[in-house]
């Protein structure tokens, strides 16, 4: 599988489930969450502004996706809404390596790479802040995917997640 092949599999209306845990503080949270995510040609305008904030060539990248979210935890705390953008950049020489660049909310963009395996799944390593962010995501099959994310902070902040994600499907017509 090329990586373009793996973003178009994560197009759509995902349901996702997600069980993450903090190690500082030993909390253990479940959300579930409504995920649309779009495909963002390369010349897209969004596209084009990260690339050259990056001092990158936009016709060097493949597209990108935004990704948005709307979050309910189980706890009965406030719903969670928000959208991210992922552009991504791949090397030249090898094509399954590359760049990313993501920005979240509101916050300045986040550079970072990308490796999508031998096994098909795809590994995104982000620098936030004085954070790093891992994140593994995987297809069980085309309308299950999987990913594990782990988040750690120069101060000791530790948190890892899991997600299940299933693909909406629009409704059958009748015949």
């Amino acid at each position: 599988m090329d990586i373009q092949t793996f973003l178009e599999l994560c197009i759509g209306q995902w349901f996702s489930q997600q069980s993450s845990y903090q190690f500082d503080t030993e909390k253990a949270e479940s959300q579930k969450s409504e995920l649309t995510v779009e495909w963002l040609e390369a010349n897209h305008s969004t596209v084009v502004s990260l690339c050259q904030q990056y001092h990158l060539d936009p016709s060097q990248a493949i597209g990108g996706k935004k990704i948005s979210w709307n979050s309910s935890s189980d706890y009965g705390e406030k719903k969670q809404t928000g959208n991210a953008t992922i552009i991504l950049i791949p090397d030249s020489n090898k094509p399954k390596v590359g760049k990313i660049i993501q920005t979240f909310q509101s916050q300045p963009p986040s550079p970072g790479s990308y490796l999508l395996a031998e096994d098909e799944a795809l590994n995104l390593t982000l620098e936030v802040g004085d954070f790093l962010m891992e994140e593994r995501i995987w297809f069980a099959s085309e309308n299950l995917r999987l990913r594990t994310s782990l988040i750690k902070g120069n101060n000791g902040y530790s948190r890892t997640a899991f997600y299940s994600e299933i693909r909406r499907l629009p409704p059958q017509q009748a015949a």
